[in-house]
């Protein structure tokens, strides 16, 4: 088969951050189709942004002809991947694990072909080997090939280890095993001879090529893609209020939309190569020219549309800029009750309320103040407004005129924040 050699592609994106024997590994990508495979351990109900590198990376390979393996992790999800966490995540109960492999398993499908008749994306869950594994069998046959001097001197294991607060339990301890098995029983019964995931996830990966060479004299080879970190430190997909999540219900489409609209100016280009199937010349082009035209805003817009549609679809794409459209650049009393009614059920915070004594109170219930105190400070401040009008009396009653339409009410918080206040 003759493939574009997509480890040089990978380079120019800047998406590899480790790499075993590269030129064997471009050569079996560039003569064979091959099977790889990417973990992911349903530890909540969702897959999050954090989670979009690795799955566009697994399409990449799978629009040049190879096979992506999914492994949902059901058992090793049971233990909790320690690798640079700062302390042993919660234990879950299987039924809950089960349920949340079924969501993820259904939101991975769709960004993968999993129909095709040549290279059709395969989703496992490792469970299905584990369940049947007997412990001895598993410390004599697997636990044999590993040395504790080794595992110890991990760094994600050395950092929990130095910690007088927070050691490591022997259970999140034995997980490099148990992912490295995962490799092995991946490689013998569907000849995966590529492991990706996070640069955190290095030292499980190498495990796992350790122990396929000890056990059937294989090589193997792993690839990890890097751990993206905003400029204020916090993981990338985190925010002040939370996660974004790839699931509507938990992140509206809108609030998801409007997350690839605020990243930073610095990191659009490198964000269309990461994330987009843009050319890479084609991307160089538009950064040499990103301060003529408002050619960075174009491109910010050309991701968060890319992105969105990408996660939600075109619908839901639509629905995210008409609201940002009332929200930022309409005026709000343009608007129509159907756009309100849209707005509402579009994924704008919002509250359905009989009666409220006053805006503190509003303020409070919708979430963008924590106290009447705070909400009284927000209001003095001059930073809340009721339907795009600046309001600055702190003791400001609601009034019929400040119902659009006689049902709704636009609460906003500087630029970013609302709430609408659906009156019954």
């Amino acid at each position: 088969m003759n493939h574009v050699n997509l480890v040089d592609e990978l380079r120019q994106r800047n998406l590899i951050s480790h790499v075993t024997n590269e030129s064997m590994l471009k050569k079996n990508i560039e003569n064979n189709s091959i099977s790889l495979y990417c973990g992911f351990d349903p530890t909540e109900e969702s897959l999050h942004v954090g989670h979009l590198l690795p799955l566009i990376t697994l399409k990449r390979f799978q629009m040049q002809g190879h096979i992506p393996v999914i492994l949902i992790g059901g058992a090793t999800s049971l233990i909790g991947d320690p690798s640079f966490k700062e302390k042993e995540r919660l234990l879950n109960f299987d039924n809950k694990i089960d349920i949340w492999s079924i969501k993820i398993s259904k939101q991975i499908s769709s960004f993968l072909d999993i129909n095709s008749s040549m290279n059709r994306a395969i989703i496992l869950n490792n469970k299905k080997w584990f369940e049947k594994i007997n412990i001895l069998s598993f410390l004599r046959d697997v636990g044999k090939h590993f040395s504790i001097n080794t595992m110890i001197n991990r760094e994600a294991v050395k950092q929990r280890i130095k910690r007088s607060d927070q050691g490591i339990s022997f259970t999140e301890f034995s997980y490099n095993l148990l992912q490295a098995y995962d490799f092995f029983i991946l490689n013998k019964k569907k000849q995966v001879s590529l492991q990706i995931g996070g640069s955190d996830q290095w030292g499980n990966i190498s495990a796992g090529m350790h122990l396929i060479n000890r056990i059937s004299k294989k090589e193997v080879y792993g690839l990890t893609l890097p751990l993206l970190v905003q400029s204020n430190g916090i993981k990338f997909g985190k925010t002040e209020s939370g996660t974004i999540w790839l699931d509507s219900k938990k992140t509206t489409p809108y609030k998801f939309y409007q997350f690839w609209k605020n990243i930073e100016d610095s990191n659009v280009y490198s964000f269309l190569k990461l994330f987009t199937f843009l050319d890479c010349n084609e991307i160089n082009k538009r950064e040499i020219n990103k301060y003529k035209n408002n050619q960075i805003i174009n491109d910010k817009s050309y991701l968060s549309k890319y992105m969105t549609r990408l996660v939600h679809g075109e619908e839901n794409l639509l629905a995210a800029e008409r609201i940002t459209d009332i929200l930022f650049l309409k005026n709000i009393h343009e608007i129509k009750k159907s756009d309100l009614q849209q707005l509402k059920k579009d994924g704008i915070p919002s509250i359905e309320v009989y009666q409220i004594k006053d805006l503190q109170e509003a303020l409070v219930l919708c979430s963008l103040a924590q106290s009447r105190t705070q909400a009284k400070n927000m209001i003095i401040s001059n930073s809340i407004s009721i339907n795009t009008n600046k309001i600055i009396n702190k003791n400001h009653v609601f009034h019929d005129n400040d119902k659009l339409f006689n049902q709704f009410t636009l609460i906003s918080r500087g630029k970013k924040n609302h709430c609408l206040i659906d009156w019954k």
